[in-house]
């Protein structure tokens, strides 16, 4: 489970504890799951409850041991639950969920039940499979039995010990599950609205920028060949903008089709196959067959790449109106994507939060006609900055977010001081026919590991308001939370 996800949360308690005689009382509403929570914490004698509270705290670190061991080894848990992440931050955090569960039992049902949603939108989030999360409650349930069996007890109470242990693990897990299953629900919906937007777009033009970025690296490649071509460095296709399309936007935009994947298939042919031979041919007879290969395959690509965009209808939605910024909802299906490629791939991904200095002096000054027209040219200088991969997000009334994909920390850097420059340097248009200049304030983050975009949102954000604090016009890197 997640460090987020089982941390203690500020949640409002009721008035009062809820005893089971409050079951029926009618002003309080409860779901039957609550109900049962309720009913089980009072089930247990006091004296049970001491015991199995002692049992658990001089227990939880083997159990934690057992837990993220066991689920280590598991193919579909091993991505989410790198031994680093394990050892800085989830055996703590499992440590302190087993404690509110069994040792400090929440009696407070709002407390508990937010608790467990919290973890199971969070599992949503960054994507743990939600039948790993069950085998592990399930191993949970298993290693306390086994401990209770060992203890000198009567065998009523060993049932009884049991049976709470159980139930407690299974309805916990019952609320995590309604949250897990709520959220993948709206994600997924989220992504095929994401699709549905990026194919209605103007796809001929996107087309034939995606075709003359192909035309370009194959350019590229030919004029390397003249000259020295033992010593030249021949640029590969998944390394160009191209390549970096088809891999994220392309991805995303025609995720499984069998057109992708052919592309894909040429794509790593190019770049493992006919590259490297090109480099090493020891005649002009097989440099030339080589080359002619190169341009036949190239061509292939232009095909199906056409073929890829044919389906694709014209028509607009899902951008925002003004400045032709994704639409933010779009953004945790997008960025949680990216998140996990950069976490199983070992890849780059930065992000960049923009707001523009005083702009509600500027709105006060020229109306928010003036303001208006002085985003739009914001957002266009920000097109400008970034690569046909990248995405760039309205985030609020004057900032923008960019995912700057497979860029590290120097390259999220450098980008946002060429942006901020720029800005700086230049003169915006009014539509009285005037000009004002403006300035920008740039916080930057680097994915450093955690598996939840909020994260790399949330630090973003802190350099932003930093760099407001520091006197605005500058950019700030984000220092990684704890």
């Amino acid at each position: 489970m997640s460090d987020e996800a089982m941390t203690v949360m500020n949640v409002p308690a009721l008035p009062t504890e809820m005893s089971g005689d409050d079951i029926r009382n009618p002003h309080i509403c409860l779901t039957p799951s609550e109900s049962e929570w309720v009913q089980l914490i009072h089930s247990l004698p006091d004296n049970l409850a001491k015991q199995l509270a002692c049992l658990i705290e001089a227990d939880k670190d083997r159990l934690v041991g057992v837990f993220y061991d066991r689920l280590l080894q598991n193919p579909d848990a091993s991505p989410f639950l790198s031994q680093d992440v394990v050892h800085d931050r989830l055996q703590h955090s499992m440590r302190g969920w087993l404690r509110r569960l069994f040792v400090e039992r929440t009696m407070d049902v709002a407390v508990f039940v937010a608790e467990q949603r919290k973890i199971g939108e969070v599992h949503a989030r960054i994507q743990v499979p939600i039948h790993v999360v069950m085998q592990g409650a399930r191993l949970l349930k298993n290693e306390i039995v086994c401990q209770l069996q060992s203890q000198t007890i009567s065998l009523g109470d060993f049932a009884v010990m049991a049976d709470y242990v159980g139930n407690a693990i299974n309805i916990a897990i019952e609320f995590m599950s309604q949250a897990f299953v709520s959220n993948t629900k709206s994600d997924a919906q989220t992504d095929e609205a994401y699709r549905a937007f990026a194919l209605s777009q103007d796809v001929t033009l996107e087309r034939e920028i995606q075709r003359a970025s192909l035309m370009e690296w194959s350019q590229s490649v030919l004029f390397s060949l003249y000259g020295n071509r033992r010593e030249a460095v021949l640029p590969l296709l998944s390394s160009s903008d191209f390549g970096l399309w088809l891999h994220h936007k392309g991805d995303m935009i025609f995720h499984g089709s069998p057109v992708l994947e052919n592309i894909r298939a040429d794509m790593k042919y190019i770049d493992t196959v006919l590259l490297p031979a090109i480099a090493g041919a020891d005649a002009d007879q097989n440099l030339t067959e080589l080359i002619e290969s190169f341009k036949n395959k190239t061509g292939e690509i232009k095909f199906l790449l056409a073929e890829l965009f044919q389906a694709a209808a014209a028509m607009e939605t899902g951008r925002d109106p003004l400045t032709r910024t994704l639409n933010r909802r779009f953004l945790p299906s997008i960025l949680s994507r990216e998140v996990k490629m950069a976490s199983q791939n070992r890849m780059d991904l930065s992000v960049m939060m923009v707001d523009i200095d005083n702009f509600k002096r500027i709105n006060d000054t020229y109306g928010h006609g003036g303001g208006d027209h002085i985003l739009q040219q914001v957002a266009e200088s920000i097109f400008t900055h970034s690569r046909a991969s990248d995405f760039v997000f309205r985030y609020g009334g004057e900032e923008f977010l960019v995912v700057l994909i497979e860029a590290s920390a120097k390259t999220a850097l450098e980008t946002a001081e060429k942006l901020r420059l720029k800005i700086a340097g230049q003169q915006f248009s009014l539509p009285d026919g005037g000009s004002q200049n403006i300035t920008l304030s740039i916080g930057v983050s680097t994915f450093n590991g955690h598996p939840d975009f909020s994260h790399l949102i949330k630090t973003a954000d802190q350099a932003l308001y930093q760099a407001k604090q520091n006197g605005r016009n500058r950019t700030e890197v984000a220092i990684p939370l704890s």
